[in-house]
């Protein structure tokens, strides 16, 4: 998996291509803080259109990423899911865990 993190006006974006799943493990955790460092309290967005596959240990990464993401009083959405992707979502109700578009 591709993990990149860039600032827009509004938001930390961790955009994220390729198959999330545990072997993505520290990518996405040194994403993760990257898009905590700075002083602003922007909200984070996940960038998921480019995910191809998404498992279990996926979803416990975000889940990971909400707790901390909750802890520096920062929000923390997700974007761009299509296809089996959004269905785990889907299934998996993060639509009552995470703002989904």
């Amino acid at each position: 998996m591709d993990a990149s993190v860039h600032s827009s006006d509004d938001a930390a974006v961790i955009r994220l291509a390729g198959r999330f799943d545990f072997n993505a493990h520290r990518e996405f955790r040194d994403a993760v803080e990257k898009s905590l460092d700075g002083a602003a309290a922007r909200p984070i967005r996940v960038e998921l259109g480019g995910v191809t596959y998404l498992d279990s240990s996926a979803l416990g990464m975000l889940l990971m990423l909400r707790d901390k993401a909750k802890a520096a009083n920062r929000a923390v959405s997700l974007t761009g899911a299509q296809g089996s992707v959004k269905q785990v979502l889907d299934i998996a109700n993060f639509g009552k865990l995470f703002s989904i578009s």
